[in-house]
């Protein structure tokens, strides 16, 4: 008998690494299912924003990183969002990553950014410059809506879960597409905490 059982259960004396394999096989397993639902839930729209509906309002939450194109007090389009690296709070200062909270207005589109297309945001208004001059710092400016980085698209999927701009707000580049034909100069934008 200890031969038979010897031949189909040999003991392990070069000791597979079983933990290794299978916490690899686990993690590729996570990293695809996570892939495949951040691609259904960013994917182009079966059907785009008719151009019949005027976007009157854009509402960024910064606390549920959610940017949402509204219509007559209506949703019609929501995106997931990337923040700067320190999000909590108003912007006080050039460099301070925050993105700002507070009503202002998309007042430029880009097509030539260092990001994939962007919309301006009007920061600094009249009261973030008089806050700034208070404190003796420089409010900063430049603040968007933005695609990722020129060349880096692809990495959407995983730049999308994790805070990564200088104060804008970021989204995949498919999206920036669907926010640019939908928003018109001039639309309210309204963040909030």
């Amino acid at each position: 008998m200890p031969f038979f059982y010897n031949k189909f259960h040999p003991s392990n004396k070069q000791g597979t690494p079983w933990l290794p394999i299978i916490i690899g096989l686990s993690l590729a397993a996570i990293v695809s299912t996570s892939a495949i639902a951040y691609a259904k839930s960013t994917s182009k729209p079966e059907n785009p924003i008719p151009t019949s509906t005027a976007i009157d309002r854009v509402i960024v939450d910064k606390s549920d990183r959610i940017l949402k194109l509204m219509s007559d007090g209506k949703v019609i389009r929501s995106y997931r969002i990337a923040l700067g690296g320190s999000p909590t709070g108003h912007k006080q200062q050039e460099g301070d990553q925050r993105t700002p909270v507070g009503v202002y207005t998309l007042d430029y589109k880009n097509e030539n950014s260092i990001a994939y297309r962007s919309i301006h945001i009007s920061y600094p208004n009249d009261e973030d410059k008089a806050r700034a001059q208070s404190l003796g710092v420089n409010p900063g400016g430049d603040i968007m809506i933005h695609g990722q980085m020129n060349g880096f698209g692809y990495l959407a999927l995983f730049n999308q879960r994790r805070d990564w701009t200088d104060g804008c707000i970021a989204v995949a580049n498919d999206e920036m597409d669907g926010i640019m034909d939908a928003v018109i100069l001039g639309t309210t934008i309204e963040i909030v905490e």
